[in-house]
């Protein structure tokens, strides 16, 4: 298991012990997207969706799932974010939305999960307010685009 940070000598998953580590400032930016038909898209642009502001409702359960990540994601640290952000747009080539998350804090551990727990959270939210439309639209491209701080360094998709 050598390399894997979240076992330990013996193969059993553990929580990392952070606390030797320095405290920096920490971001990371990830990415996602939601692709539906040209129709769907058009209903979510003129604000027509049933069930409201799909971007609008899609950024704030975004932002709160960032904030959720150590409930959900069972080795994560929680973490005192201090900024979170996720932009939705819209993408007439894909078509559909895409989503990116971009989240700061300063501490001793990175924030690639928060970020890919917005975009996650996000696109979700996405389905969950047009599925009475359409059922089949897919979700993807969930990544980590970029990330700051720490000892491992930057690192660029």
């Amino acid at each position: 298991m050598s390399g894997l940070t979240h076992f330990d000598g013996a193969g059993a998953a553990h929580m990392v012990d952070v606390s030797d580590k320095d405290v920096t400032k920490r971001v990371a930016v990830a990415e996602g997207w939601v692709r539906m038909s040209g129709d769907t898209l058009a209903l979510i642009r003129s604000g027509g969706a049933a069930k409201g502001d799909v971007a609008g409702v899609a950024r704030l359960a975004g932002i709160m799932g960032a904030k959720r990540t150590a409930d959900l994601i069972p080795l994560c640290h929680p973490l005192p974010l201090s900024r979170v952000a996720l932009d939705v747009e819209p993408d007439e080539a894909l078509p559909g939305l895409r989503l990116t998350a971009t989240v700061a804090t300063t501490g001793r551990t990175g924030v690639e999960m928060e970020a890919l727990t917005a975009v996650s959270v996000g696109c979700l939210t996405v389905y969950d307010m047009v599925k009475a439309v359409q059922k089949d639209m897919e979700i993807g491209g969930l990544r980590l685009l970029s990330k700051d701080g720490g000892t491992s360094g930057p690192y660029r998709a």
